[in-house]
């Protein structure tokens, strides 16, 4: 999914899509042309302060609008509408996370994203809580509904940019639920480059640009990957390729998972990918996962790679905790713990499945320690 931004030219589109779908939830449920076309022109929908944006799909095609506004102030708030056809299929959470990524990734950065729903909205409240956001207030009958006369109570959900940087959820203390404790204090995480060199290397966070090389090693290398990786059971596509990098790149700014591609630096060919996953900040604790363009088999490369990722996670994140599983069987894989003088900590009988799902096999465990 992606957000793609509307433009003025696209006003009778607008206006077909908010007069033609049903909102029983917005205070003006069925929107009249003049009223929009004077909101249009006053800059209801695109100025200093107002941005909106299609959401499309996959396939391309429009499932929604957004209006994110006051975007002058540190806290912007946003209007997000899923077309009734397009209802149920999960775009809210995906769209709404897309919105997040796009807000604090302003210049100005802004401290907090927030929206408002009625009270009995509950897909829109469930869309909410699982892009993480968190409920800060309920108000009661805040809400007017011009159609049935009747007031309602109203909600409050918000994302505090710690938060989204932290990729946490943290709740709100309430007076009845734990007033005048002291509050557990967040491990925080630190700044850190999004890219690093070794001697032959440059190893940095992925871009969407990066989906054709990817594409291509996978494409090339698919043999070679398929008895140990999932991902690797079928033949690769570039969409799907996208789509797992627009993840992955979520992921890294949420620091959830940090996926790190890798580049020779002499010539800027992309060899291969590694990265520090299942994260654990409260230790902190990675671990380092990685594959390998075949082609570029037999030159130290990744034994490289892994020693500075290794360095970085010390160095740059704090770890106390570096882990490299593999396949017991794995021998390249296998190899370059050993070479880097990581402890072979214990090996997991039974622990995992084959690449195809089919077997079980035994995990190696090892690891480095501060």
């Amino acid at each position: 999914m992606k957000l793609r931004e509307w433009t003025m030219e696209e006003q009778e589109q607008l206006i077909h899509f908010l007069t033609t779908n049903t909102w029983p939830f917005h205070g003006n449920s069925n929107p009249e042309r003049a009223l929009l076309e004077k909101t249009i022109e006053e800059g209801g929908y695109e100025s200093d302060e107002v941005k909106t944006f299609w959401v499309q799909n996959e396939e391309t095609e429009i499932v929604g609008i957004v209006k994110i506004y006051d975007l002058q102030d540190e806290i912007p708030l946003f209007d997000l509408r899923i077309a009734d056809e397009y209802r149920g299929f999960g775009y809210g959470p995906k769209a709404l996370k897309l919105i997040t990524e796009y807000v604090f990734g302003l210049p100005e950065g802004k401290i907090r994203l927030e929206g408002h729903t009625r009270q009995d909205n509950l897909a829109m409240r469930k869309t909410f809580e699982r892009a993480g956001f968190v409920k800060e207030g309920h108000m009661r009958n805040a809400w007017f509904s011009p159609k049935e006369n009747s007031y309602y109570d109203a909600v409050t959900y918000g994302m505090t940019r710690e938060d989204f940087l932290a990729g946490t959820t943290t709740p709100v203390m309430w007076e009845d639920a734990g007033y005048g404790e002291e509050p557990k204090k967040k491990k925080r995480i630190p700044n850190f480059p999004t890219q690093f060199e070794s001697e032959r290397l440059l190893i940095r966070m992925p871009e969407m640009g990066d989906a054709l090389d990817v594409f291509e090693a996978l494409r090339n290398s698919l043999p070679a990957l398929k008895a140990w990786l999932p991902f690797a059971q079928e033949e690769p596509e570039l969409q799907k390729t996208e789509e797992n990098l627009r993840e992955s790149i979520a992921d890294f700014i949420t620091r959830k998972d940090l996926r790190l591609h890798i580049f020779l630096k002499d010539t800027g060919e992309f060899i291969g990918s590694t990265g520090l996953h299942r994260i654990n900040w409260a230790i902190p604790k990675f671990e380092i996962g990685y594959w390998l363009d075949t082609k570029f088999e037999g030159n130290g490369y990744m034994t490289e790679a892994v020693e500075r990722l290794t360095r970085f996670a010390f160095e740059e994140l704090g770890a106390n905790r570096v882990e490299i599983r593999c396949d017991e069987e794995n021998g390249k894989s296998r190899a370059i713990p050993v070479k880097l003088n990581y402890e072979l900590e214990g090996i997991l009988k039974s622990d995992s499945l084959s690449g195809d799902g089919k077997h079980l096999r035994n995990t190696c465990v090892y690891a480095k320690i501060k």
